[in-house]
């Protein structure tokens, strides 16, 4: 039940660090974010960004990649059962810090979820020169939020 977080992915200048909590069972099974084909995450950024849906992993991580987007988890590592937000405990966060140390470029941190930024809340201080901005999860657990109204929300990552 102990949970491992996958390295940050990092383009060569990142102005965007989009937080998730912790991967869920099938991503960290297929060792890639959001692997979960329920799971709107790339659903949205392909949208936003204007290109054409792709399950292809290379292509999602060049859409980060093209866009300026940092993508990493608050927990390095967590006890969960299953793949629940919920159900986190005995969390050891990522070295956050460290990276938006080595990052400057990084203006904009976004919470996948309420879970992501309270994790990040309790583990770490918030920086005046950063901004912070909390998302509706892109989970499936999710279901109150379509895909339209998580576009109409994660639209501030264009800003």
């Amino acid at each position: 039940m102990l949970k491992q977080s996958f390295a940050p992915i990092l383009p060569l200048k990142p102005r965007i660090l989009i937080l998730g909590s912790l991967p869920g069972d099938l991503s960290i099974a297929k060792k890639q974010y959001y692997a979960h084909p329920q799971n709107r995450f790339w659903k949205i950024l392909f949208a936003l960004f204007g290109k054409e849906f792709s399950t292809d992993y290379a292509q999602r991580i060049a859409l980060l990649e093209e866009n300026q987007i940092a993508l990493w988890d608050v927990c390095a590592s967590a006890v969960r059962p299953g793949s629940m937000d919920t159900a986190i405990s005995e969390a050891i966060p990522n070295p956050i810090p460290q990276l938006l140390s080595h990052h400057p470029t990084i203006t904009k941190i976004i919470f996948n979820g309420q879970k992501a930024q309270k994790l990040f809340d309790k583990y770490f201080q918030k920086h005046d020169h950063l901004s912070y901005i909390t998302l509706p999860s892109s989970s499936p657990a999710n279901a109150q939020f379509s895909v339209d109204k998580l576009l109409q929300h994660w639209e501030i990552i264009k800003i």
